[in-house]
């Protein structure tokens, strides 16, 4: 089902609340403002470049207070302007941040830094070197070794730095791909592990179809279910009306129409034997039950 691909990959940049275009784009010197985050005792940061006329240059996310290295979180808070200072590091880089804040705002310039063991990593794994926004943006989504090695364990095709970034945006990190390996299965490409995780494939879902009599469903079944919003308790509900394992292009096909379970008892009314998938999907397109 690699046509959910694009859309889902478009998504990627919402999910990690990094701007339109999923990148930095640092120049030289990239501005910051610190501010509390609603609800939280964490700290919003917003990261720009400001040399850059248009909002794709923006990185805003929530931090702990121990993730901003060095910060006077007492400090930050309190009344009056100090200057404040603090590092975010992470293995692809690092910003170092300087600037002047009090009353729980703070403003400022970063400088980013490129680590020399991660650029020394990916040119070991045959990955191509990143250009100054990839490498800021595999900062921002924390890219990790681990990942990398994991997909060369799994002797998946060398990513690219943008691979690297949407499975790490996605949450599809070392762990997801040997925790699919345990659970049968092994998407056949990089772009597929995205979808798989993108989607919310994950071994415990896996799992729950298994119990329910789908085992061992070939990977493009398992995207069209998850796509669709199929559940365990969505086929519970049309084996209770007696469509006992249904195949799952007839699950897809009901799903996709809004057919439910009720529907298809109400369909059933008082024959003596349950109308067939096919005359389901007709009343339904022809508007015979509501």
């Amino acid at each position: 089902m690699n046509r959910c691909l694009v859309f889902l990959l478009a998504l990627v940049c919402a999910s990690v609340t990094i701007s339109s275009a999923c990148v930095a784009a640092p120049s030289e010197w990239v501005g910051f403002t610190l501010d509390p985050e609603r609800g939280s005792d964490r700290i919003h940061a917003t990261f720009r470049d400001d040399s850059r006329s248009r909002n794709d240059s923006n990185w805003s996310t929530g931090f702990r207070p121990s993730d901003l290295i060095g910060m006077d979180v007492a400090g930050f808070r309190a009344a009056g302007t100090r200057p404040v200072h603090f590092a975010i590091i992470r293995e692809a880089g690092r910003l170092d941040c300087a600037g002047n804040g009090g009353n729980a705002h703070a403003a400022g310039n970063c400088r980013f830094s490129v680590d020399p063991a991660f650029a020394r990593l990916l040119a070991s794994r045959g990955i191509a070197q990143p250009t100054r926004d990839q490498a800021f943006a595999m900062m921002a989504v924390n890219v990790r070794s681990e990942l990398i090695n994991a997909i060369a364990a799994a002797r998946y095709a060398t990513p690219s730095v943008d691979d690297l970034i949407a499975m790490t945006a996605v949450g599809a990190n070392g762990s997801y791909i040997s925790e699919l390996a345990r659970a049968g299965y092994r998407p056949d490409s990089i772009h597929s592990l995205i979808e798989f995780r993108a989607l919310g494939i994950t071994p415990e879902w896996i799992g729950g179809m298994a119990r329910i009599g789908y085992a061992n469903l070939p990977s493009n079944d398992l995207v069209q279910m998850r796509a669709l919003g199929i559940t365990a308790d969505y086929i519970s509900g049309f084996d209770g009306v007696g469509y006992r394992k249904l195949p799952v292009n007839e699950l897809v096909q009901l799903k996709a129409l809004g057919i439910t379970p009720e529907f298809a008892r109400a369909a059933a009314g008082r024959r003596q034997a349950l109308p067939p998938v096919d005359e389901l999907v007709q009343m339904k397109v022809l508007g015979h039950l509501r």
